[in-house]
């Protein structure tokens, strides 16, 4: 019986048609600035976010990244949540690499940091602190939109201090599509999240379903500084217009049926509610966290996995849905988490099964 993956929507496959457009697409050397089908990927981001331009990366981690250290200097800082993805999972390459002092701020469970709590954050201009320089948001966080009115508070707080903006928009089209609703316009939905910030990065490789890839956005300015630090971290690609050709498939094919995966989240999640000793938090787009009485979680995982069914257990258990699941794989993940319920299986005092942190 065929796996239901739910670690993550990075686990998706490249579709046929994807493939197909990768096998024709037409290729340059990127590094010489030739590639048609990068310069076109990166002319159409650039032009769906409203920014100048826009600059394909390998990963998130190397769009952030670069992105950052466009913004900042030896010595900068940038305020930060202390779960954020940019500040806890990409390896301290800001501060490693940049020389630049990371201020994580606590947050809520929906991401966001007090308003008082980033402007107590903000240094003032004195040589005993680290200049405060940019302020950098993520949206979706744990499978939330960020609210609208909390982005403009936010980045309209930044400015009044003389900072710049970055938004780690991982998954940017999943907070779009919510926003938009059933219907609704996408593309503007886009435009009123992402024209608050300087910058912002967007994954390919999750939701969309491309193999490979990412892009930072902003102004001709920021993407020339980031092309500097792209080559030096190693991200100066030749012929990448075969991967350009799949994030291009993704963002022509692969936006609106996002919605598909938010109502399957839901599925899932209105599936496992009312189990005893489950606690379901709630999916807003793709993303569905339960949390586990008695320290179970571990077995439930093991359980699952013994069905066919992957799951995460890094901060309660994590279930992504993605365009390579279907009604079906929901069905028998709630089968299956109902099974492991109904036995009252005792919970073991062995180490947690559950896997590596992802994106």
């Amino acid at each position: 019986m065929k796996t239901v993956d739910l670690r993550s929507d990075t686990v998706t496959q490249p579709t046929p048609a994807m493939r197909e457009a990768m096998m024709t697409a037409p290729l340059g050397d990127d590094v010489f600035g030739d590639d048609p089908t990068v310069n076109a990927l990166q002319e159409q981001l650039a032009a769906l976010t409203g920014k100048e331009a826009a600059l394909f990366m390998a990963s998130g981690t190397q769009s952030n990244l670069c992105g950052i250290m466009a913004h900042c200097g030896r010595g900068d800082e940038y305020i930060v949540g202390q779960n954020a993805h940019t500040y806890r999972y990409e390896g301290g390459g800001a501060a490693v690499l940049g020389s630049i002092q990371p201020q994580p701020l606590v947050q809520d469970a929906q991401g966001r940091m007090q308003l008082a709590d980033i402007a107590a954050a903000i240094k003032p201009d004195d040589p005993h602190f680290a200049r405060t320089r940019l302020l950098c948001l993520e949206n979706t966080w744990n499978g939330h939109p960020m609210p609208q009115d909390y982005l403009q508070q936010a980045t309209d707080l930044a400015r009044q201090h003389g900072l710049a903006t970055h938004l780690d928009g991982a998954r940017v089209f999943n907070a779009a599509v919510s926003d938009a609703g059933p219907g609704g316009d996408v593309s503007a939905a886009l435009r009123r999240i992402v024209d608050r910030f300087d910058s912002v990065s967007v994954c390919f490789s999750k939701g969309l379903g491309a193999p490979v890839g990412s892009a930072l956005c902003g102004s001709r300015e920021l993407i020339d500084r980031a092309r500097r630090w792209r080559k030096m971290v190693g991200g100066g690609l030749r012929q990448s217009g075969l991967l350009a050709a799949a994030a291009r498939h993704a963002l022509d094919h692969h936006v609106q049926r996002l919605a598909d995966d938010h109502a399957l989240a839901q599925r899932l999640a209105q599936g496992l509610q009312g189990i005893e000793g489950l606690r379901v938090r709630s999916a807003q787009t793709n993303i569905v966290f339960v949390d586990v009485d008695g320290g179970r979680g571990p077995d439930l995982l093991a359980h699952l996995a013994r069905d066919g069914v992957l799951a995460t257990g890094l901060i309660g258990l994590r279930f992504v849905t993605h365009l390579d699941v279907g009604a079906d794989g929901i069905d028998r993940a709630i089968a299956s988490v109902r099974r492991f319920f109904d036995a009252a299986v005792p919970a073991s005092s062995g180490a947690a099964a559950s896997a590596p942190a992802v994106y």
